[in-house]
């Protein structure tokens, strides 16, 4: 498994990953998936990227299925994508509700229902969802979020239930604070806010993040299923 983390990769021991890019990407950004391919290439990995728009849940299912069926399975399914359309619920249109569910909850069904078939057949198989504490506590100014973040938890448990006997496992990491290019937008006041309900007095990391994925995805943590693992700090305790 390759992760990227701020510009570097973290290679864990997997002899292969599929990464595929479901965001709106522009040309600089499947650019950078190709230095990635090459990355692994030369640190001894394989690694196969895929740009797909993931509210199309034909499109998605298509390039899933597709790579599946050539690489003998799916053996780790990482449902990464998220995104905000923050404002409070009086104000919040269909619209704003309706993207942040299609990206951060539908899209996760739909690679989730095609991950699972796989991994039900060649009976092994790791889901690990990212949540977040907004879906644990709740969020202000985000009942969009939240709830999309809310259903992937209850979605991750009743999976887990469905599939545990055939050796499959399904978590959730559920981070607070992480520095990315979605919170490095707040504003002072928003982040020292953050500072102040942190009890180890700083703010998450990408690695710290990516490192819980790997724990989930690995054979270590086989016993481990249905379970929120928040990466948070102690924010949500």
């Amino acid at each position: 498994m390759a992760i990227m983390c701020q510009g570097e990769l973290l290679f864990e021991p997997l002899e292969q990953a599929w990464l595929i890019n479901v965001r709106d990407y522009f040309a600089s950004e499947l650019e950078q998936l190709k230095e990635l391919e090459q990355a692994g290439k030369q640190a001894g990995y394989e690694i196969l990227t895929r740009s797909v728009d993931i509210t199309k849940s034909d499109q998605l299912t298509e390039v899933l299925e597709s790579l599946a069926s050539a690489h003998g399975g799916i053996g780790i399914l990482v449902n990464n994508a998220g995104i905000t359309r923050d404002k409070l619920m009086i104000q919040m249109d269909d619209e704003d509700f309706d993207r942040v569910m299609n990206v951060n909850l539908r899209a996760a069904f739909t690679a989730t229902r095609v991950a699972a078939r796989s991994m039900v057949r060649n009976k092994f198989g790791r889901i690990v969802n990212i949540s977040s504490v907004a879906g644990v506590m709740g969020q202000a100014g985000s009942a969009n979020y939240a709830a999309s973040k809310a259903g992937l938890i209850g979605m991750t448990k009743s999976i887990a239930r469905e599939v545990g006997k055939k050796n499959v496992t399904a978590n959730c990491i559920a981070p607070g604070f992480i520095q990315t290019d979605m919170t490095a937008v707040l504003s002072d006041l928003v982040k020292n806010a953050a500072m102040e309900v942190i009890p180890v007095k700083r703010f998450g990391t990408v690695e710290d993040v990516a490192r819980a994925v790997a724990f989930l995805a690995s054979d270590e943590a086989g016993y481990i299923t249905g379970q929120v693992l928040c990466v948070d700090g102690g924010m949500a305790m």
